[in-house]
């Protein structure tokens, strides 16, 4: 098998998925490939995240915080919205399940409401040709 080219089980995998949103999920052609490279780009994405971050994300942001300040004389008015996170987190912590749990909701929420204006647009179309 050449390098990078998935195997067996990994296109079992995509299969399985691309079967789910059609079949069980019921989404057109178009739209289970858009849903499932989104969700496969977050999950994936997710994951690379979570092996390369440090364990401790408040007290690593504090670390950049402070080489960001050695670096930049006023960091404060250079990145308020960066210092705000790092402020922020170190009060309250990251969870990074919680953090991921949040937007794979997002995500699906918005797969769920296309899938609903797209039966709504079908029986709309439907609706019209039976009244011709």
């Amino acid at each position: 098998m050449e390098s990078g080219t998935p195997g067996p089980a990994n296109l079992r995998h995509h299969n399985a998925v691309m079967g789910c949103l059609r079949e069980k999920a019921h989404l057109p052609f178009r739209t289970a490939v858009h849903a499932y490279s989104v969700m496969d780009s977050y999950i994936y994405g997710f994951a690379l995240q979570e092996k390369t971050l440090a364990i401790d994300i408040p007290a690593e942001a504090e670390r950049r915080l402070e080489r960001v300040a050695e670096r930049h004389p006023s960091p404060a008015d250079e990145y308020p919205y960066l210092i705000e996170v790092v402020v922020e987190l170190g009060k309250s912590g990251y969870d990074f399940t919680e953090e991921f749990e949040f937007g794979l909701d997002l995500l699906l929420d918005g797969i769920g409401r296309l899938h609903g204006e797209q039966q709504a647009s079908v029986k709309q179309r439907t609706v019209r040709t039976t009244r011709r």
